[in-house]
C-alpha cells in the first residue's frame, strides 16, 4: 500500500518543485529590478524618469537594459564613461543641467539625444564620430560656438537643433541625411559657399533671428528637397541692390515657402501661398512635449503625445505654428508624413503629456511639477506584488511539503 502511496505522489513533487523554481525566479526578478529610490520607473523599470531631482549625480541602482533615460532638470557636471554599458538606451534627455561639455562614452545604441540648456561651448569630432544610430540631437539653449563633424559620419541623423548658441558661421560637414535643421536665434553672419551642397534631403531650414545682411548667390540652389525656409529677423542690407535683388528672386521663385522675405517685402515668399490656400504662417520654432516618463501613460500603448508649437520670433503676429489651417486642433497632424517631423524645446514636465515650455527662455523659473504621489503609487504597486508572491510561494511550499 506504501509503495502505491508513493508511485502515485511521485508526480506531484516534481510539479511542486517546478512551481518554487518558477516563482523563485519571478520573484528574483522583480527583486533585482527594483526602480531608484528618487526616479520614477514604468515598463518593468526600462523606462526611467529622473527629472528635477536635484541630482548631482548618477543615481545607482538603474538596470543595465534600460531603453529611456530622463536626466533632465538636475545639477549634472559630467558624466564621461557612466554610461557606456547601458547598452540597450535608445533616448537620453540630459536637457538644463551643468554640463560643460558633451559626454564622452555615450552608448553607440542611442536614437534621440537631448542636451539642450547646458553650457557647452564646443563639439568635437570625436564626440559624436560613432553614433551610427542616432536620429535626434537637440544641442539648443547652449554656448556652442563651434561643432566639427566628421565626413560620412552621423548617416541616421535627421533632426539637427543647433538653435539660440553663439555660432557666427553656418557649421559645415553637416550629416549628409538631415531633414531639419534648426540654427535659428544665434550670431550667424555668413553661409560659406558650397557647404549646403551636400545636402539634398534637407526640407526644412530655420535661419531667423540671426545677423545675416546677405548670403551668397545660389547658396541655396543645391537644396532640391527644401520646402520651409525662415529668414526674417535678420538685418538684410537693403540698399545694396546687387546682392539683395538676387536674394530677392530667388526667394520668389522657389518651390519651397520662405517666411520673412528679406527686406520686408512680404511676409511669405516662395510657393507657400499655392501650396496652403486659406493658410497663414507664422514665425515660430516646433517645440516638443516633455520626454519624462509616466507609468500610467506609457502604460497605456505608449501612444505618441500631442504635438504643440511656440513663438520664437518673428514681425508677424504671435501665434503657435502648427501647420497652415489647423490653427483650431493641436492635438491632429495634417497627415503621416508630418507626423514625422521631430521638435524640439526643454523637458520641465516628468511625463508625457501636452505640457510644453518655450525654447527662448531656457533657465526660467517655471514650477516643477509634484512627482511624490506618482512614485508613491507605483512602489505601493510593487510592494503589493512582491507581497502577494511571496505569500504564493509560501503557500505552494506547504502544499508541496504535504505532499511528501
Amino acid at each position: 500500500m506504501e509503495r502505491i502511496r508513493a508511485l502515485i505522489m511521485l508526480p506531484r513533487a516534481p510539479l511542486a518543485c517546478l512551481l518554487l523554481l518558477l516563482l523563485s525566479g519571478v520573484l528574483g526578478g522583480l527583486v533585482l529590478s527594483i526602480c531608484p529610490s528618487v526616479c520614477s520607473c514604468s515598463r518593468g523599470h526600462r523606462v526611467v524618469d529622473c527629472s528635477s531631482r536635484h541630482l548631482s549625480q548618477l543615481p545607482p541602482g538603474l538596470q543595465h537594459n534600460i531603453r529611456f533615460l530622463n536626466l533632465s532638470h538636475n545639477s549634472l557636471c559630467g558624466l564621461d564613461g557612466q554610461l557606456s554599458h547601458y547598452a540597450h538606451l535608445r533616448t537620453l534627455d540630459l536637457s538644463y543641467n551643468l554640463l560643460g561639455r558633451f559626454p564622452s562614452g555615450l552608448p553607440r545604441a542611442l536614437w534621440d539625444i537631448r542636451a539642450a540648456g547646458n553650457q557647452l561651448r564646443a563639439l568635437d569630432k570625436n564626440d559624436t564620430a560613432y553614433h551610427w544610430n542616432l536620429q535626434v540631437l537637440d544641442l539648443s539653449a547652449n554656448e556652442l560656438e563651434r561643432v566639427v563633424f566628421i565626413n560620412n559620419t552621423l548617416p541616421s541623423l535627421h533632426a539637427l537643433n543647433l538653435s539660440h548658441n553663439r555660432f557666427w558661421t553656418v557649421p559645415t560637414n553637416m550629416p549628409h541625411n538631415l531633414e531639419m535643421v534648426d540654427l535659428s536665434h544665434n550670431y550667424l553672419v555668413q553661409i560659406l559657399l558650397g557647404s549646403l551642397n551636400r545636402l539634398p534631403r534637407l526640407r526644412r531650414f530655420y535661419l531667423h533671428a540671426n545677423r545675416f545682411s546677405w548670403v551668397p548667390e545660389g547658396v541655396f540652389d543645391r537644396l532640391e528637397g527644401l520646402e520651409f525656409l525662415t529668414l526674417g529677423d535678420n538685418p538684410w542690407a537693403c540698399e545694396e541692390e546687387e546682392n539683395i535683388t538676387k536674394l530677392l528672386l530667388w526667394a520668389e521663385h522657389t518651390r519651397a515657402a520662405v517666411l520673412g522675405c528679406p527686406c520686408y517685402t512680404k511676409p511669405t515668399c516662395g510657393q507657400s501661398h499655392l501650396a496652403t490656400p486659406g493658410g497663414e504662417w507664422h514665425f515660430a520654432s516646433y517645440t516638443e512635449p516633455p520626454l519624462g516618463a509616466d507609468a500610467r501613460e506609457l502604460g497605456r500603448g505608449g501612444l505618441p503625445p500631442v504635438r504643440a508649437a511656440v513663438v520664437t520670433s518673428g514681425y508677424l503676429a504671435k501665434s503657435a505654428l502648427l501647420e497652415p489651417g489647423t490653427h483650431g486642433d493641436r492635438g491632429a497632424a495634417n497627415s503621416s508624413r508630418d507626423q514625422n517631423w521631430f521638435v524640439f524645446t526643454s523637458t520641465p514636465s516628468h511625463s508625457l503629456s501636452t505640457r510644453t515650455s518655450t525654447m527662448g527662455h531656457p533657465r526660467s523659473t517655471a514650477k516643477k511639477p509634484n512627482t511624490g504621489s506618482t512614485r508613491s503609487r507605483g512602489h505601493g504597486l510593487h510592494t503589493q506584488i512582491l507581497y502577494s508572491l511571496v505569500a504564493l510561494n509560501l503557500l505552494v511550499m506547504v502544499t508541496a511539503f504535504k505532499a511528501f
